[in-house]
């Protein structure tokens, strides 16, 4: 295998789609439900790849095309020994939401000090982790990995591939419980990172106010907290939410001045206070770190705000559980603006759960008094007079323009409810 390997140190890069072919590249064929990697090695080879990996031994040629038995094994066991060439800090990034925020918000600080690697996206799981860390080289001085998990076992995939010595979990909430089947098995999954870093005698960054992550952590030493308390590592004050989050915070030294950013909801407040954390620990300046805090601008639907010119939204529809959908509630109800609406689409692999999720979500706002609309199907099972589709709440609006309104959209990313906004 490792001969195979060296292939990698001749080539450009990795590439897994023939339509994005790079010249000198090693094309990796993988396999899915609907398509066969193997059926384009010879293209990919004619369209400038140098090597590609099948693993069907009548595809290859021993000459620029090698065989192996498993193309994606071929894929992460490469990362891996890739990985293992450098002696750098490899920081670990999961939860049931916020992690891709808190890996920019972590990168951004960072990188004001530090060549930084860093996660592209949300390619976050076994395909995504390995492509990132193979593209590691020597200029690099920490990496920042982001891990997914849909199912148990997920977590423990990627942490065995990218072996991180420092880790983050954002919070441990109700995502892919259809995967998962409980909250015990969320808990567990994403438990992996930690006990990783913990067996490796690596160091970890936590929440102290997640009591559910700090029960994790009860016997170990090398770990520091962020939170509310002034007993933290990073602790921080929540000021105002307007509807951005503004916010001070303190570590043993030194206390910041207010701290006006451009991100919005209350449960971004400890997507900063990591971020901090990690700066602290990699002795970031504090004048750097709120540099970094304060001009991070958020992108792809994840805690925008949009003024249009009837409404002003906020933009909070990359995805959606229950955790994170009454966290977006509770900051929006919080805010200080006028005339609330909340426009919240299904979320999505809740399984057997999905029914009594989505009727305690509609219960928040009714407690609440908050005005909203729904769309999809599992939604319209406890609320009968909302939307089945986006087409339907498109048709609606076309004929009823909403003007004047604080607008919240949050739902799962199969919704699309981005596709509205042009109409409001």
């Amino acid at each position: 295998m490792e001969k195979l390997f060296k292939l990698f140190y001749e080539c450009s890069g990795i590439c897994t789609d023939t339509r994005k072919i790079e010249k000198n590249s090693l094309f990796i064929a993988l396999k899915g439900s609907n398509f066969n990697g193997n059926l384009f090695a010879e293209q990919a080879i004619k369209e400038g790849a140098k090597f590609a990996i099948v693993d069907e031994l009548a595809f290859s040629n021993n000459k620029n095309i090698f065989y192996a038995p498993d193309s994606l094994k071929f894929l992460q066991l490469l990362a891996n020994f890739h990985r293992k060439q450098f002696e750098i800090p490899v920081i670990g990034i999961t939860g049931s939401n916020g992690k891709t925020t808190s890996k920019e918000l972590i990168n951004c600080v960072l990188a004001t000090k530090f060549n930084t690697l860093c996660t592209i996206g949300n390619l976050n799981n076994h395909i995504g982790v390995p492509l990132t860390l193979l593209r590691l080289n020597k200029n690099h001085e920490i990496a920042i990995i982001e891990m997914g998990a849909n199912k148990p076992g997920d977590i423990q995939e990627l942490v065995d591939i990218a072996e991180p010595n420092y880790g983050v979990i954002t919070n441990i909430g109700k995502a892919h419980l259809e995967g998962f089947k409980s909250l015990e098995g969320v808990i567990n999954t994403k438990s992996e990172l930690f006990n990783f870093v913990k067996k490796h005698d690596g160091k970890i960054i936590y929440n102290s106010d997640d009591q559910i992550i700090s029960d994790q952590l009860i016997d170990y030493n090398l770990k520091a907290s962020y939170g509310k308390t002034k007993s933290c590592f990073v602790h921080g004050e929540l000021l105002e939410l307007n509807p951005f989050v503004k916010f001070r915070w303190q570590s043993q030294k030194y206390n910041s001045d207010e701290i006006q950013t451009n991100l919005v909801g209350s449960y971004n407040f400890y997507n900063f206070l990591a971020a901090i954390s990690f700066g602290m620990e990699f002795q970031v300046s504090p004048d750097l770190i709120n540099m970094a805090i304060s001009s991070y601008v958020p992108t792809n639907n994840r805690s925008q705000v949009i003024k249009t010119q009837n409404n002003t939204l906020i933009m909070d529809c990359y995805n959606a559980n229950p955790s994170s959908m009454q966290s977006a509630l509770d900051s929006f109800i919080s805010n200080t603006q006028k005339n609330k609406l909340a426009i919240l689409g299904d979320m999505l692999e809740l399984g057997s759960e999905s029914l009594i999720e989505h009727a305690k979500i509609l219960e928040i706002c009714s407690d609440q008094k908050l005005n909203f609309i729904t769309v999809g199907l599992n939604f319209q099972k406890v609320n009968p007079n909302g939307f089945e589709s986006i087409s339907d709440l498109e048709n609606y609006l076309i004929k009823n323009p909403l003007k004047e309104k604080s607008i919240l959209l949050k739902g799962s990313r199969g919704i699309a409810l981005e596709k509205i906004v042009s109409l409001l």
